[in-house]
């Protein structure tokens, strides 16, 4: 029986590359062999660092994992990209050679239905195309914040997906697009992508009180995607009178301690969840999934995605990854990709 190595997460802060037995094509279903995938620093670090909440199953509308749990050893990892190398009889010979982008782990090869995987377009550059999921859910977080005509948007946190969220931000008629990152290279970057004001955390404690001509005080929105729970407090201290906060991170076991004794009652300031996995209601009777998707595909044609990836590791060095991301004190990987013809 051949075989095929996959990414496996076998313990807190253990990863392997292990072989399982190779998927058989079935008549209606289509193979894939890997060239890259993208390692999702938030979610990924959260399994590999054992903080997902006991009782998270894994998001079922990924059908890689219907029915599957976070525990170990789990085979993790949703953003893949390679050719079509076989077909079912049943399907179609024209996926035959095709370059696709599939929410799946990380692995050398992977079986899924033709409706599954997605078609990509000649112009987009195969290590963007990893990127995929970071664009949906930046397109996710535009979509929740919904910022208007003359507003001042902050974002707190330069990832991969608040630098993706910030270049999407760029292209509104915004007043001000503001960006917090302790990190410099990541303010950098973020500047670069159309950021109008960049601050470390220190600095933007005095956004709430921050005045432009005879507008009230505060920022109108704030984005909050730095996966660190202070933020959000600081997020909510940024924003003024009916200010709005999106909460894209994941802070899985992590609490946030938030101030809300001082304005936050009198302001009246919102706070919403932004997910990935579903549509906020307000937009569901135009917006569909697929609708989503395709916005990030087209979108991704456009942005500097590839500029963002600054690790391109060998599949078979895939624990070195995780390594990385989990190191303390210095300038972790914006994003990494693994690389599977290295």
């Amino acid at each position: 029986m051949s075989r095929r190595r996959v990414v496996s997460f076998t313990g807190p802060r253990s990863v392997a590359v292990r072989e399982r037995p190779t998927e058989t094509v079935g008549d209606d279903q289509l193979r894939v062999e890997t060239t890259l995938s993208g390692v999702s620093a938030g979610t990924e670090l959260l399994v590999y660092r054992d903080e997902v909440p006991e009782e998270m199953a894994v998001d079922a509308t990924l059908p890689a994992f219907e029915g599957a749990s976070f525990d170990y050893p789990l085979a993790y990892g949703y953003a893949a990209v390679g050719r079509v190398v076989e077909t079912g009889t049943e399907t179609d010979d024209d996926w035959l050679g095709r370059r696709v982008f599939g929410f799946r782990p990380h692995t050398e090869t992977f079986v899924a239905d033709p409706s599954a995987v997605v078609p990509l377009p000649e112009g987009l550059p195969t290590t963007a195309a990893a990127m995929l999921p970071t664009v949906e859910t930046a397109v996710t977080l535009v979509l929740d914040t919904a910022p208007r005509l003359g507003e001042r948007v902050a974002v707190f946190g330069a990832g991969a997906v608040g630098l993706t969220t910030v270049a999407l931000l760029a292209d509104c008629p915004l007043a001000e697009l503001i960006v917090v990152d302790p990190q410099p290279e990541r303010r950098e970057r973020a500047a670069a992508l159309g950021a109008d004001t960049t601050l470390i955390p220190e600095a933007a404690a005095d956004l709430g009180e921050r005045q432009r001509a005879d507008e009230e005080p505060g920022v109108d929105a704030a984005v909050e995607i730095s996966g660190n729970p202070a933020a959000l407090d600081d997020a909510v201290a940024a924003v003024g009178y009916d200010g709005r906060v999106t909460v894209g991170s994941w802070y899985g076991q992590k609490r946030a301690d938030l101030n809300l004794g001082g304005e936050y009652h009198r302001s009246r300031i919102a706070i919403e969840a932004s997910q990935v996995s579903t549509l906020d209601p307000s937009l569901r009777g135009r917006w569909t999934t697929d609708r989503r998707l395709q916005t990030a595909l087209s979108r991704a044609v456009d942005l500097p995605l590839s500029e963002l990836v600054t690790h391109r590791i060998p599949f078979e060095e895939a624990p070195r990854a995780y390594e990385l991301l989990d190191e303390l004190g210095g300038e972790t990987p914006l994003q990494i990709v693994f690389d599977y013809n290295d």
